[in-house]
């Protein structure tokens, strides 16, 4: 694995571990394929049976339905659809879009050449930290994220669905996210 897919690897995994509140994190390419997750098993939430929701193994919330390819149409879908809004009203660039659900709420950040991070994350969660730490992650990975580093990405989730659907991927998953060790600092407060 390159030093920068390892770069890229430990970012997610940062703002996996460090934010509260996030069920599944996607980066997607620009044509909507899934380059990185912190969905451990690709078979279905908290590797379960595709289709299945509920509570993982920790009894926290699962993320979307079918796991993290799930997760990635649902951010690619979402960022096209905002790029065409913003076309028809000549707003400029989408950098951001946020769905506020009943039982969660989603955010799709633009990283750079069309690429995106989505987030999942469940219905109490602080959006401004969220927010807040998708950006840095954004304007961290934005330069690493170059086609050389997402076709190594893609190759590393192929081969690892090629040999065993159901197996941790070695590079391109990061474990799924739980509660912070330590408390966070947020945007505006004292540090």
């Amino acid at each position: 694995m390159s030093r920068e897919a390892r770069n890229l690897h430990w970012l997610l995994t940062n703002l996996v571990e460090e934010v509260p509140g996030l069920l599944s994190v996607a980066v997607v390419s620009s044509d909507g394929l899934l380059l990185l997750s912190s969905d451990p098993g690709a078979t279905g939430p908290g590797g379960s049976e595709p289709g299945r929701t509920g509570a993982d193994a920790s009894g926290r919330p699962a993320g979307p339905k079918g796991s993290s390819a799930d997760l990635a149409t649902i951010v690619s879908g979402l960022g096209s659809l905002t790029l065409g809004a913003a076309k028809l009203m000549d707003g400029g660039g989408v950098k951001q879009t946020m769905v506020a659900m009943e039982d969660g709420s989603l955010f799709v950040m633009s990283i750079s050449d069309g690429s995106l991070l989505g987030v999942h994350a469940t219905p109490d969660c602080d959006m401004s930290v969220i927010a807040y730490h998708m950006a840095l992650f954004v304007g961290r990975a934005g330069h690493v994220l170059t086609p050389e580093l997402r076709s190594e990405l893609r190759q590393s989730l192929e081969s690892r669905g090629a040999a065993d659907p159901s197996a941790p991927g070695e590079y391109a998953e990061v474990p799924r996210p739980r509660e912070p060790r330590t408390p966070l600092r947020t945007p505006g407060s004292a540090q």
